[in-house]
């Protein structure tokens, strides 16, 4: 019954996406908006208009717009963030465009291209990344709650009833929080390592697809809303951006560990600190600490071995986990996969082995195989449906180990 509902869950997420991708402006009913623009067509907007036209975002302080739209050169669907009234003066800061357009990772919403148009009735600048059908933002979907920041605004300083709540029902576990750790710093580290800031990490900017992957959003557009055409270097102050990107994903972690992103305020910094020493672990507390603290030497490096030192070193932090049992077959399983090496001792890859033993895996034929211990010293003789039952009750036990610190 389990399978049926996430079959049924899959298809009910896959028809609403494909409705999305699909959706279309009622053109009689809007008469002034443009069909086209630039290389785009069937424009759809994806956020409400502004309630005031002169409103500007405390973001990018623009107004700006989203929509959806579909490319006439490759008739791929694209989100086109609009920038209004902008007037592109120096091309210059389309070098920092093209070191973006360069950057594809599995958490960042990648950037196609840039360009200027009237087809709105006014300048525009218009930036166009992959569109995700059906992402909503970590803002909307963490933070939409008004009744979270009561915690922090119902009384002043000091005046709570009692001791602090402990594991109050609406906190997120730290697994997740965890999870969202990792691909954001793993997002940050290609980021940074290609020589740029992210400078949106923001929870109204972060978007979540699926039901937990992350993808930043908006990267590349402060680059040109702030490009200085006196600065010889555009990369001149990318370090300290780079710095504050740090620092911003420490709010953002603390935001999701009060579940309030009251608790980010600097009136409230030490409540929040405090709700979080009594719900979550001293490790995700110190790294909270370590990049709000505005430190200059933290790193990326930094974020990435504390997320080691706390997320890959799972059950008690036993690395001997998958050298047991049914844990240990499938770690011999995945050597015979990928990692298998020729007489001259350089990897052999072979792509239709790879498919041929994941299909018999899936199948769990009662085929037989050797797998063989990296030191050859072990040759253990199974079938790929032995293989499938380790696989079921690895996971089972992953799944009931996630379980339990929900």
């Amino acid at each position: 019954m389990q399978g049926v509902r996430v079959w049924k869950w899959q298809e009910g997420e896959l028809i609403h996406k494909h409705l999305i991708t699909m959706a279309q402006i009622d053109q009689t009913e809007n008469p002034g908006f443009p069909t086209e623009v630039d290389n785009y067509h069937s424009l759809f907007p994806l956020e409400p208009p502004p309630a005031n036209r002169l409103q500007k975002t405390s973001n990018f302080g623009f107004i700006t717009s989203c929509y959806k739209a579909i490319n006439s050169k490759d008739d791929l669907p694209y989100c086109l963030r609009r920038i209004h009234g902008f007037r592109l003066i120096n091309t210059k800061c389309m070098v920092l465009v093209d070191m973006w357009k360069k950057i594809q990772h599995s958490n960042t919403v990648t950037l196609r291209e840039v360009f200027t148009t009237k087809a709105f009735g006014e300048h525009s600048l218009v930036f166009a990344y992959d569109f995700h059908a059906g992402a909503e933002t970590m803002m909307t979907k963490h933070f939409n709650d008004p009744s979270a920041d009561a915690y922090f605004t119902k009384r002043k300083w000091g005046q709570h009833d009692g001791p602090l709540p402990r594991q109050h029902a609406g906190l997120l576990p730290e697994s997740l929080i965890w999870a969202y750790i990792v691909q954001l710093s793993s997002a940050l580290r290609t980021i940074h390592t290609a020589g740029l800031a992210c400078r949106v990490m923001d929870p109204t900017k972060i978007l979540i697809t699926g039901k937990t992957r992350l993808r930043v959003n908006c990267v590349g557009i402060f680059d040109v809303l702030t490009f200085d055409s006196s600065q010889n270097n555009p990369l001149g102050m990318m370090p300290q951006y780079q710095q504050a990107d740090l620092i911003s994903l420490g709010k953002v972690v603390l935001a999701l560990a009060c579940n309030s992103v009251a608790g980010i305020q600097r009136e409230n910094l030490q409540k929040a600190m405090e709700l979080v020493s009594l719900n979550y672990s001293s490790d995700l507390k110190n790294l909270i600490l370590l990049f709000c603290d505005r430190k200059p030497c933290v790193g990326i490096q930094d974020l990435l071995h504390s997320c080691c030192t706390t997320c890959f070193a799972r059950f008690q932090k036993d690395p001997t986990w998958s050298e047991t049992g049914d844990r240990y077959l499938l770690k011999l399983f995945r050597d015979h996969l990928f990692h298998q090496l020729t007489e001259t001792g350089t990897p052999w890859i072979d792509l239709s082995h790879i498919v041929s033993c994941l299909n018999k895996l899936d199948a769990g034929v009662p085929e037989k195989i050797s797998l063989v211990s990296r030191d050859e010293k072990s040759v253990l003789v199974v079938t790929y449906a032995d293989l499938k039952r380790c696989f079921e009750s690895a996971f089972s036990e992953l799944l009931a180990a996630s379980n339990g610190q929900l």
